[in-house]
């Protein structure tokens, strides 16, 4: 049966861009935006509760990734995370030409960091992937140096949801002393996390990936770790990161993981119906494509490469069909360009051009992805 998407609703299947903001953390977030709208730091009582909420929300965020309240540091999102834990880690140490280890697949706000350390003089090892995008422990214990002052390798890849051995490359990194940091802002909140389990000492997150709300994350920060502060001001969050809390956002942010935590399992089974869904309407038209990131991938996440097409004109095909994808990374959507992800997985010139990302929700339902499956379908048949 062909299924079309005639109506003029909007399916969003780009979630791991950004997340729908959950109903009640967002009406939570106005409420307190309305009614609480004192200064934390302030000594007067209207600023009482919201010392209590901002405790309460550290409280139940360290619980979502078992880890201790005093652990978690509120930033403006996994962007600035990444950042301080890259260049705080490093900073104190340049006149000695310190090294930073990453994997070639991580977000540009690792990569980035690197490169910024790297032109203060800095050395930066990127290691390899294999076919699946993930990183092999052996390659890591091979490359550490005497000067390697952190390791950084991410949790789930963001383009291909490839998951990461991260408790195995931890491990590695402590056997030679040294610091182990992971980008875990795909992951938090989609599957478990557990800092003590995994073993990490930093570990980054970031709000709107998981029902939250834009402009509000946090940095995991391991007890023993002295870190410099990347922010210089105040005495806010425990004197390491300067700034006025944005308690509101916050409060939506520890309720959005609280919920999406206890629903794991559902929306992980939900999803993952979702993308059989569409990958056996593929396979049943006979459309030739690549599932990109291996069997261990994040549930609904979907980097489909089409033999002999251009990843643009299939997503604007399908924006035309009132479908949301990306071609990749969201963060990279200006720029027409190979991804170096999937460089790093060496995905084939006459399939690499012809990627798009299907992120599934747990907004989405099996419906939806029958519809992209076939609208899919449609649109590579006239291309």
């Amino acid at each position: 049966m062909t299924v079309a998407n005639s109506s003029s609703e909007i399916i969003y299947a780009d979630n791991a861009a950004t997340t729908k903001p959950d109903a009640e953390a967002l009406a939570l977030m106005f409420e307190l935006q309305e009614k609480f709208f004192a200064n934390p730091s302030s000594a007067y009582k209207l600023s009482r509760p919201l010392k209590k909420i901002l405790q309460e929300s550290r409280e139940k965020i360290a619980a979502c990734i078992n880890a201790k309240p005093q652990e978690i540091f509120f930033t403006s999102g996994g962007t600035e995370s990444d950042n301080w834990a890259i260049k705080s880690s490093v900073l104190e140490s340049l006149p000695e030409r310190p090294n930073i280890i990453t994997s070639a697949v991580e977000h540009k706000a690792i990569l980035n960091s690197c490169a910024a350390m790297k032109n203060l003089g800095c050395s930066v090892t990127k290691l390899p992937v294999d076919k699946f995008g993930a990183v092999n422990p052996v390659d890591l214990r091979e490359k550490i140096l005497p000067q390697t002052k952190i390791v950084s390798v991410m949790l789930a890849n963001n383009e291909v949801g490839t998951i990461q051995p991260v408790k195995n490359l931890a491990n590695v990194a402590h056997e030679h002393g040294k610091i182990f940091h992971s980008d875990a802002v795909q992951a938090v909140g989609h599957i478990p996390v557990d800092v003590d389990e995994f073993g990490v000492d930093m570990l980054s997150a970031s709000a709107h990936k998981f029902n939250g709300t834009k402009g509000v994350g946090f940095l995991y920060v391991r007890t023993g770790l002295n870190i410099a502060p990347y922010i210089d001001g105040g005495g806010q969050e425990f004197s390491r990161r300067a700034g006025t809390e944005n308690v509101p956002a916050v409060a939506a942010m520890a309720l959005a993981l609280e919920k999406n935590c206890r629903d794991m399992n559902v929306t992980a089974k939900k999803i993952s119906a979702c993308e059989k869904i569409l990958l056996d309407k593929l396979k049943s038209n006979g459309v030739d494509f690549i599932l990109n990131g291996g069997d261990n991938r994040l549930p609904g996440h979907l980097s489909l490469s089409f033999k002999d097409c251009d990843g643009e004109t299939l997503l604007h095909r399908l924006d035309l069909k009132n479908i949301c994808v990306s071609t990749g990374s969201a963060c990279n959507s200006q720029q027409v360009q190979k991804s170096h992800v999937l460089q790093a997985l060496n995905i084939s010139e006459d399939y690499i051009y012809g990627t798009i990302r299907i992120t599934f929700g747990k907004e989405n339902s099996c419906y939806e992805a029958e519809i992209i499956g076939e609208s899919l379908t449609d649109i590579l048949r006239t291309i």
